[in-house]
């Protein structure tokens, strides 16, 4: 089988894209960090998906979906119910590791950082539509 090599400009744009949402990411963890309320998992990746951000809130688990373009429009329009699937799988499957399971109180943040690095949350995200 014949191996393709992925064109250097394509390999450097995802490099960067891959930096870019880390930076994001830690922006969004800090600010959590700074709100009193502790980052319990980064990048957690289960079988049903992969969670950016999981903190805590009082007895609350909130699971963080961090989102980054250049306006935060351009960022909210970068979630897609498939990943939004995706990320519910993803949260039940961490609730399953829990001691209270799945009668854990928790909700769905969705993080987004514009191209300037201001970030606006929106709390309980998947509710709000």
């Amino acid at each position: 089988m014949a191996r393709t090599t992925i064109p250097a400009t394509r390999r450097l744009r995802g490099q960067r894209a891959w930096a870019s949402g880390h930076a994001a990411e830690d922006i969004v963890a800090r600010r959590y960090e700074g709100e009193g309320k502790p980052v319990l998992d980064r990048r957690w990746r289960g079988q049903g998906g992969e969670i950016d951000i999981i903190a805590r809130e009082g007895d609350s688990l909130v699971f963080v979906e961090v989102k980054k373009a250049r306006s935060f429009d351009e960022a909210a329009w970068r979630l897609g119910a498939r990943q939004i699937a995706r990320l519910c799988a993803a949260a039940a499957e961490y609730l399953g590791g829990q001691p209270r399971g799945q009668d854990s109180e928790m909700r769905f943040d969705l993080a987004l950082v514009d191209g300037g690095g201001a970030v606006q949350v929106i709390e309980n995200a998947f509710m709000a539509a």
